[in-house]
């Protein structure tokens, strides 16, 4: 597991992120941080391909250590 904080161009909801239940949005309008344990490559690209479903513009991606 690898702990991510992924910053986004939008205000993100606990409610959106529902399919991702480890993960925490915090809010600082207009944008928002999402942080969180990240199983594999796999999890973090099924993420962002979500999110940009929504249309919301990912502007970085940092790995917290441990």
């Amino acid at each position: 597991m690898t702990r991510v904080m992924i910053s986004v161009d939008a205000v993100v909801s606990e409610e959106l992120l529902s399919a991702f239940p480890q993960l925490i949005a915090r809010v600082q309008e207009p944008r928002s941080t999402i942080t969180g344990e990240i199983a594999d490559q796999q999890e973090l690209q099924g993420l962002l391909n979500f999110l940009s479903s929504m249309g919301i513009d990912v502007t970085g991606i940092v790995t917290i250590p441990d």
